[in-house]
């Protein structure tokens, strides 16, 4: 394909010191006009970057947080979040992700997709679109 008809995206990245470091080539958030994406995060601590806790409950609270460093970043709260998703390692633990997942959000709440996945000694990974000013 010719470059010479590609259009070449106005995209920044974001970087939160709260949030854990990429493990390789991935920014932490991306902002493209009036859209946020952020990289999927586990529930790891920026400080060591061990997982934070053994329940569900527990990394869903501290992947969150690390989701919202990054919006925080960039001057919003979960409240500019349009659509979760959500990889569970085991679907029988979706009661527990969600109530702890309700903390975070108010009606009206994003749009969300929860899928099984095979994750690497983690329980749950999140990531999140929001809507921010252009």
């Amino acid at each position: 394909m010719s470059t010479e008809h590609t259009q070449k995206i106005e995209k920044s990245a974001i970087v939160s010191e709260s949030a854990p470091r990429p493990a390789g080539p991935y920014s932490q958030g991306i902002v493209s006009g009036d859209l946020l994406f952020t990289a999927g995060f586990g529930p790891q601590d920026r400080a060591n970057g061990n997982a934070v806790a053994d329940s569900v409950a527990e990394q869903t609270r501290q992947v969150l947080r690390n989701v919202r460093s990054v919006l925080t970043e960039h001057g919003v709260d979960m409240d500019a979040v349009l659509k979760t998703t959500v990889h569970l390692a085991d679907l029988a633990d979706f009661a527990e992700f969600n109530e702890a997942y309700a903390e975070f959000f108010t009606e009206p709440y994003p749009v969300r997709t929860t899928v099984g996945s095979q994750l690497a000694n983690i329980l749950v990974e999140i990531d999140v679109v929001a809507r921010v000013k252009a």
